[in-house]
């Protein structure tokens, strides 16, 4: 019923909009007839929500594929833009392809350029396109927490639309694997105080899935776990009408560490810790308890969401215990047990750091799983993985930090040289696997269109296309401004530094987090270089919007920049025992922090309010509402557990308008206030930071989910003011 009133309303909208469906003939190269046209109309409803003003004058065909690839075609006729595809999939990647290179609009997760254009361009000679891997993945386990933890359906319909315009069809979706475990734990006899028990706060579901932790955030309630479910439907419906491939979540052998007390005979082996926290148990595959579990977790799973054919979850993920283990062995079971469960499957199996183990692949059949390569040089380090399908991937951004950075020639030279290479014969895909979204729009856009595009991808060229998708249309100050960001911020020294001003202080700061640096790998004066001559082109550009969000980001990382270079300076003061320096160089420091955070106030997509704001609207009651804001809070400070030399304290931070003022400005003042007592001779205390950070994540204090000032004014003020502080020299000048 439900699926039938989806499609009745796309008929609706697709035929007020005017877009038609039309068969193609035969194909006379292949003699194949194509294949009814019905899944082309999912592409209907996407033109209307994404492009309403070209929705009636689209014409969609259905095609076969060109030897079993995707395919589409773009053409004119009679004043109609036609799309000639093979699926949904390939339909959607020719409509964003038209927009983006004869209509020179573009969406993204940060900024876009969609006002109408009329009249529509034509497009002077057919030009077809076919795909050149199978797969093109998307997500990361993490990306459900750092950046959908909230996400109601108007957010995740958005996220859809872009996921299909870029070509995305194989995605992880795990969102309502909450439900899928509470129903097979009722069946083996738990309380539903013991199910609860065993599930995460909101925000932190990811690590659970990953077998990380059981409990930290927790415990939902019923009414959230129901509402994921339901929000997990939405999404799985709208993927399959795409013809993307969900990746559910898999069991593969973790148990909660209660199940140890409960069936003190199984083979329930303890993993140890993680980061400060106790991990769930291992069931092994062995014994026969995993059997029946497996059978009824795969029954529940397809009860509530129907079959599916992808399954995601690691063994071992960043630890675990293999002592004494038979970890061929281990891993074939749950592969088979995956097998009897649904025929055909496809295990998803993440590639990072030493997983999966050369001995974990020993166990399993090859054509039945997919390795994603998340550290894009594993494949080649780890020979292709003994022989398994594996997809090309990058992380790219890790606790989706805000940061402009991306190795964007790698990503467009080494699909081609993978794909060439004596491991290409495996190579089945490329794929997005960043743990936060909302940063580095082009990282994203080059990354799929490699999958279309013939052998390495010329860099100069590209970028020249997509200056005028992204602001509209070219100009000289855009064109060198992007010029001289492949030579800085999206360079293959660049590095991902990571903001000054989100590091708990110390006399020595390395990196915010304990695995991130501040340094930043490129000319710093290049990167001044590169927005005065983007802010330059404000009078031709000023009202698009996806040019106010790169001026404030540019400016927002030339202030970051210029941020470590005064805290170097003040460090030095310090130790020089110069008060008078110090505090110079202190009091500037927490100037710029400040126009930080005026800066990005000017944009909703920097907004500490915003991500708040999400969590207080995920909930229905006053218990809800402390519980998901305390579990927002947290993870972008101090992350967990509540201990004080936890590993994972600022993660997950973020430059963010009210975060910046409000958390980090103050333990800055903190700190600056202890050295200068150190500098009048006063005993040497010790700052309780983790005090304050567990303080502040218990608050309920409220912030703007609305930008406040002129973006533009802002970023030109703000950036006159560094740099005619004291401009930064660029090399060779």
């Amino acid at each position: 019923m439900r699926k039938m009133t989806f499609y009745a309303g796309v008929l609706l909208v697709a035929l007020l909009a005017g877009a038609r469906i039309q068969a193609a003939s035969t194909n006379s190269d292949t003699g194949e007839s194509p294949a009814g046209t019905g899944e082309l109309r999912a592409v209907e409803g996407l033109a209307q929500r994404v492009a309403p003003w070209l929705s009636p004058h689209l014409v969609l065909e259905q095609i076969p594929k060109d030897q079993g690839n995707d395919v589409f075609e773009l053409a004119s006729r009679n004043g109609q833009i036609v799309i000639r595809a093979s699926n949904a999939s390939s339909a959607a990647v020719g409509l964003n392809w038209y927009l983006k290179y004869y209509c020179h609009r573009s969406i993204s997760h940060l900024g876009n350029n969609m006002s109408p254009v009329k009249p529509l361009p034509m497009v002077p000679r057919a030009e077809r396109h076919v795909v050149k891997f199978r797969y093109r993945y998307y997500l990361n386990y993490c990306t459900f927490s750092y950046t959908f933890a909230f996400t109601d359906w108007k957010g995740w319909e958005r996220e859809l639309d872009w996921m299909a315009l870029n070509g995305v069809n194989l995605a992880l979706a795990t969102t309502g694997s909450e439900a899928v475990w509470q129903n097979t734990l009722r069946r083996i006899g738990y309380s539903e105080k013991e199910i609860l028990e065993f599930f995460p706060g909101p925000a932190y579901t990811a690590w659970w899935l990953m077998g990380n932790f059981e409990g930290w955030g927790g415990p939902m309630t019923q009414r959230m776990i129901d509402e994921r479910s339901s929000l997990q439907l939405k999404i799985l419906a709208r993927m399959r009408e795409f013809g993307t491939e969900p990746v559910l979540q898999g069991f593969y052998g973790m148990v909660p560490a209660s199940l140890a007390k409960k069936y003190p005979m199984a083979k329930i082996i303890d993993q140890g810790d993680w980061n400060g926290f106790r991990r769930p148990m291992i069931l092994l595959s062995s014994d026969p308890l995993f059997a029946r579990l497996a059978t009824i977790y795969y029954e529940e799973m397809k009860k509530l969401y129907g079959p599916a054919r992808y399954f995601g979850g690691d063994l071992f993920h960043e630890g675990g215990k293999t002592e004494g283990l038979n970890v061929a062995a281990l891993a074939k079971g749950v592969q088979d047990a995956m097998l009897e469960a649904q025929p055909g499957a496809i295990w998803i199996l993440q590639g990072w750091q030493e997983n999966p183990k050369d001995e974990l692949l020993d166990g399993l059949q090859k054509d039945r799983i997919i390795v994603l390569n998340m550290e894009s040089d594993a494949w080649e380090k780890r020979k292709g993985f003994q022989g398994a399908p594996w997809i090309w991937g990058i992380i790219n951004n890790f606790g989706e930090n805000v940061g402009m950075f991306g190795d964007l020639e790698r990503i467009a030279t080494e699909p081609a040289r993978a794909a060439a290479s004596p491991y290409g014969k495996e190579m089945v895909g490329v794929g997005s696997l960043m743990e936060g979204i909302n940063n580095n729009p082009v990282v994203y856009d080059l990354l799929f269109e490699t999958a279309w595009r013939n052998g390495k991808v010329d860099l100069g060229e590209w970028i020249h296309g997509y200056v005028q998708y992204r602001y509209g249309r070219s100009a000289p100050g855009l064109e060198r401004a992007w010029e001289l960001l492949l030579e800085t911020a999206y360079s293959p020294t660049a590095g991902s530094p990571q903001s000054i001003y989100c590091a708990r202080p110390s006399l020595q700061v390395k990196g915010v987090s304990t695995w991130g640096s501040t340094n930043i790998g490129y000319d710093e004066g290049k990167l001044e270089e590169a927005a005065r001559e983007f802010l330059s082109a404000q009078s031709e550009m000023g009202k698009v919007d996806a040019y106010q969000l790169d001026a404030v980001d540019l400016v927002r990382q030339v202030v970051a920049n210029r941020g470590l270079e005064i805290y170097r300076k003040m460090i030095a003061a310090y130790a020089a025992k110069d008060k008078i320096k110090f505090n110079q160089e202190a009091d500037a420091f927490q100037n710029l922090l400040k126009e930080q955070d005026e800066l990005l106030g000017t944009r909703r997509e920097f907004l500490l309010g915003n991500w708040l704001g999400q969590a207080k609207t995920m909930a229905r009651t006053e218990e809800e509402a402390a519980q998901c804001e305390k579990n927002a809070r947290m993870q972008i400070t101090y992350w967990g557990p509540e201990d004080p030399g936890t590993d994972a304290e600022d993660y997950a931070s973020k430059e963010w308008s009210g975060l910046l003022d409000d958390f980090y400005l103050k333990r800055w003042e903190m700190f600056i206030g202890e050295l200068n007592a150190r500098l009048d001779g006063k005993p040497e205390g010790k700052i309780n930071y983790f005090e304050f950070e567990k303080s502040w994540a218990e608050q309920r204090k409220a912030f703007p989910a609305a930008p406040t000032g002129d973006a533009l004014a802002t970023a030109t003020r703000v950036f006159s003011h560094v740099s005619e502080a004291k401009p930064m020299k660029s090399a060779g000048k």
